[in-house]
């Protein structure tokens, strides 16, 4: 199941079933989870931990170290999770010291061509990154999120679970669970009801998490007085202390509502 031209260090840890095709390179201290697909012209630096029943495409680099001046060359990681996609050319770069030490891409994920994950990044389960899409360091993307082709995230976003974020976006302020964003600066264009219905959750929940999001950008409160009245309004529900929980912990702030300047 390993092609002769491939180059494999001696001392990388490869399972069964492992599929590697000519022409890729594999480190030294690289891990890969059985049943998983190397394509040709691949390289798979020091530092990679691939889980089971990936499918890495030619081109793509899995675990270069970063391109942080801070780094040093100290030991760090990039983590795949199982039955992940990395198409063609995509690059992942390794964590560093000064934070996490690992960069994080989760399970069923699909990461398409040309995508670029920079150090420090943790990237849930079940998440579809488009085309060319460029994350910058300290990012963190949660589970079921989308990002639209071409778009580019500024340092240290959050952006939140089962969002769509439109394609060509610059996304440099955090995207809160549940909503579509688009427009130029990034805003609130809506909740991600077509995604929510797909996932079980009940017109009920769907409604009641459309009702919150009016409050914090549709009805021109400012923040602290949204969720005072979100929290008056509202029982306690999974999804209403997700959404205050993410807009309360925001550091770098949140997006725009609709047809704000």
């Amino acid at each position: 199941m390993i092609q002769p031209l491939a180059y494999i260090h001696p001392q990388a840890r490869i399972a069964d079933n492992v599929v590697i095709e000519p022409f890729v390179t594999i480190h030294k201290d690289v891990e890969i989870g059985e049943g998983t697909w190397v394509g040709s012209n691949s390289v798979i630096m020091d530092g990679a931990r691939i889980g089971k029943n990936c499918r890495i495409f030619p081109g793509a680099v899995v675990s270069a170290p970063p391109q942080d001046l801070k780094y040093k060359g100290e030991p760090s990681t990039v983590t795949v999770g199982d039955n992940t996609v990395i198409r063609e050319c995509v690059t992942l770069n390794r964590g560093t010291a000064l934070d996490k030490n690992t960069t994080t891409i989760g399970s069923n994920c699909l990461l398409m061509a040309y995508v670029h994950v920079a150090h420090d990044c943790v990237i849930g389960d079940n998440v579809i990154i488009a085309n060319s899409v460029q994350l910058a360091g300290h990012i963190n993307v949660y589970d079921y999120a989308f990002i639209g082709g071409t778009s580019a995230v500024h340092q240290f976003v959050e952006i939140g679970a089962h969002c769509m974020i439109s394609g060509g976006s610059l996304v440099r302020k955090d995207v809160p669970p549940f909503t579509k964003a688009g427009r130029e600066p990034l805003s609130y264009i809506g909740i991600n009801s077509v995604g929510l219905r797909r996932r079980g959750y009940s017109a009920t929940t769907i409604n009641e998490i459309q009702e919150i999001y009016r409050i914090i950008f549709l009805k021109k409160y400012n923040m602290t007085k949204a969720l005072d009245i979100i929290e008056a309004e509202f029982n306690p529900t999974v999804e209403r202390d997700e959404i205050i929980n993410f807009v309360q912990n925001s550091q770098r702030g949140i997006m725009k509502g609709f047809g704000s300047i």
